[in-house]
C-alpha cells in the first residue's frame, strides 16, 4: 500500500504564500501521476495540479500562475508552492497518486494522504 504524507499547512492572510509537501513511502507501486487534490467545506474535490512520469504538468484554471508543482529527482517528495494565496484556496489539500492522470479525483483507483489543512483569510 503505497502511503502519502503531507505537511506544510496552516493559517496565511490572503496575498500569502505556503509551501505543502508530500513525501511517498511503503512499497514500490507504479503510479504514472502524482497531484494535489483540494475539497473546500461543502464543494467537490478539484484536481489543483499534477505531474505525470513524462514531466507534463497541469494546473487548475485559477491557480495558474499562482501555483507551481514539482518532484524530486527520486520522485519519493512533491511539493505544491502556493502564492498570493486568496480566500477561495481555503480547503483540505490532498497528495495523490494514480495510474492516469484522470483517476486523481477517483478514490478507488487512487492512493491518498490524510491531507494538510490550508486556511486563506482576508
Amino acid at each position: 500500500q503505497v502511503q502519502l504524507a503531507e505537511s506544510g499547512g496552516g493559517s496565511v492572510q490572503a496575498g500569502g504564500s505556503l509551501r505543502l509537501s508530500c513525501e511517498r513511502s511503503g512499497p514500490f507501486v507504479i503510479t504514472y501521476c502524482m497531484g494535489w487534490v483540494r475539497q473546500a467545506p461543502g464543494k467537490e474535490r478539484e484536481a489543483v495540479a499534477h505531474i505525470d512520469s513524462d514531466g507534463t504538468v497541469r494546473y487548475l484554471d485559477s491557480v495558474k500562475g499562482r501555483f507551481t508543482i514539482s518532484q524530486d529527482n527520486t520522485k519519493k517528495f512533491l511539493y505544491l508552492e502556493m502564492s498570493t494565496l486568496k480566500p477561495e484556496d481555503t480547503a483540505k489539500y490532498y497528495c495523490v497518486t494514480a495510474g492516469d492522470c484522470g483517476w486523481l479525483l477517483l478514490p478507488l483507483h487512487s492512493y491518498s494522504g490524510q491531507g494538510t489543512q490550508v486556511i486563506v483569510s482576508s
